[in-house]
């Protein structure tokens, strides 16, 4: 059996330390990649191998609000540091006492993070004891996954957010990025339509975009490339992508073309400026019934209501900034059109659910969205270009493999993935000879 043959179906040796991303309060001063302690398991909980983890962007509001964020709500991260990583792929490792026979060591599953449930384990650590808190988080007072394993709490199983893949085959970096496309999938299940084939039917409820519509989607960052493709499940006649970057565009003529002609969908990509002509050509002047907008932009957002056809709806994905968060509705447009205003943030375990059945159908692939791969200790340097906006795709790191430099990819998939650990997993924690505080 060769070192990842051994990884993937040996039995897991859990080590007395790990390598893990560690905040101790506000700002990158504060990140470190540490050796720290792996968890105890208790009785009600299991010990997770992480096998690849995404690196978010909402990690960097938590980098710049530490204590004072939602989810950490007072805790004292100088005291209690924090495990960063809401983004991940695990392999169970060992199973508490009390839940043997339930769980295995082998088992694969994905972690719906936003963990719909207060706090159960250390209240006293939360403001007022964590008095009014409905929600914890994974990668906040939650064990994340930037680290070689991850501690899975009463509140994740309570909380209904550990999740089997449709297929243990899958690949980890797959996984991995089914968190933050069922973001987008969760969004596009806010949007709706309500039906009437003619005077003498009833009105009939359709969640998400319309089919035979016209959709469009601005801003065509990862998120907004990810719309585009799970856009096409709605089969819209027609839909519009548009962004300031040609290259943003070619990424979404390469990766969908196809798929949108099997869908009988005609596909515009285009910049700004081009944007009310071909909308106004392909839905011969009626405007769009569905506009994503992946981009938090007010003069953007705010145009792109006045584009709605009648009865369609606008998804303020992308979110406006504190101060700059209030746009302007036209309620003659809404008594006499109908038209809708809706949005989301985040998603629940059963959008998480949906979007890995999604990939194992392949009806999005998770590899268009993988700009680059690497080792853990890569994780502060990612944080970083994402904070400058230099990197315009998800960063999958893996924990268990030897120091790597980040490298640039397209197209990521399983084989690419297999090639890479094979070349690069270790046994034990080789990321360890860097000198890392």
């Amino acid at each position: 059996m060769n070192i990842l043959d051994n990884y993937i179906k040996g039995e897991i040796a859990v080590p007395e330390t790990m390598m893990a991303l560690v905040s101790g309060g506000i700002g990158f001063d504060n990140l470190a990649i540490k050796e720290v302690p792996v968890p105890k398991v208790g009785p009600n909980q299991l010990l997770a191998r992480v096998d690849a983890a995404g690196v978010c962007t909402s990690n960097i509001k938590l980098i710049a609000q530490g204590s004072a964020h939602t989810f950490i709500n007072g805790w004292d991260m100088k005291k209690w540091p924090l495990i960063l990583g809401d983004e991940g792929a695990v392999t169970i490792a060992q199973v508490g006492k009390n839940l043997k026979g339930q769980f295995q060591p082998g088992q694969r599953f994905a972690i719906q993070p936003a963990v719909d449930v207060p706090p159960i384990l250390h209240r006293e650590r939360y403001n007022n004891n964590g008095e009014g808190m409905s929600k914890c988080a994974v990668g906040y007072t939650l064990g994340g996954h930037l680290a070689q394993y991850l501690l899975i709490q009463e509140e994740v199983l309570e909380g209904e957010c550990l999740l089997p893949l449709p297929d243990e085959s899958m690949p980890y970096f797959s996984v991995s990025m089914a968190e933050p496309i069922s973001c987008a999938y969760s969004a596009q299940q806010h949007s709706y339509h309500i039906i009437k084939k003619d005077p003498h039917t009833p009105r009939v409820p359709h969640l998400g975009l319309l089919p035979e519509g016209i959709a469009v989607v601005i801003g065509a960052g990862a998120m907004g490339r990810m719309h585009a493709e799970l856009a096409l499940r709605f089969k819209p006649r027609a839909l519009i992508v548009t962004d300031l970057q040609q290259e943003r565009l070619d990424n979404v003529i390469t990766n969908i073309t196809d798929k949108a002609k099997q869908n009988n969908c005609t596909l515009a990509c285009v910049t700004p400026d081009q944007l009310e002509e071909t909308l106004n050509q392909l839905s011969q002047g009626a405007g769009a019934d569905d506009i994503i907008l992946a981009i938090g932009n007010n003069p953007v957002q705010q145009q792109a209501l006045g584009m709605l056809a009648e009865g369609g709806a606008a998804n303020l994905f992308g979110g406006l900034p504190k101060g700059k968060h209030i746009l302007q509705l036209d309620a003659l447009a809404v008594h006499y059109k109908g038209i809708k205003v809706v949005g989301s943030s985040g998603g629940q375990p059963s959008d998480l659910v949906e979007t890995l059945t999604a990939i194992a159908q392949n009806d999005i692939n998770p590899g268009n969205y993988v700009a680059a791969v690497g080792s853990l200790d890569n994780a502060i340097d990612v944080l970083k270009m994402i904070a400058e906006t230099k990197i315009d795709g998800k960063a999958i790191l893996y924990p268990h493999i030897s120091h790597v430099p980040l490298q640039t990819v397209d197209n990521w998939n399983g084989r690419k993935e297999q090639a890479f650990l094979e070349t690069h997993l270790t046994t034990g924690n080789a990321i360890k000879r860097k000198n890392h505080v």
